[in-house]
């Protein structure tokens, strides 16, 4: 069974390649308290679909580059934030 994430892109300067940013929900040992951690996986995007603030489910693949092991499986939902034009 392949890994599998569900996080939002917060970066899409890369050529067919997106920054997801994925959270987790963490008890901490001493305290027993949850808390949220975050962490940023470069992701393949092969159709460059994806844009800034859009929810997506990414799967480990085969290591596509040095820090790519990761693909989008599917755009789970559209971002709301309208994407100025460069």
């Amino acid at each position: 069974m392949r890994q599998n994430f569900i996080g939002v892109v917060v970066g899409t300067a890369m050529q067919k390649t997106v920054k997801v940013r994925v959270m987790s929900q963490k008890l901490h040992p001493v305290v027993r308290k949850t808390y949220k951690s975050f962490k940023n996986y470069l992701v393949h995007d092969e159709a460059s679909k994806c844009k800034l603030g859009d929810v997506v489910r990414i799967e480990a693949c085969r290591p596509i580059s040095a820090r790519k092991h990761f693909t989008v499986a599917e755009i789970v939902a559209a971002s709301k934030v309208w994407e100025h034009s460069k």
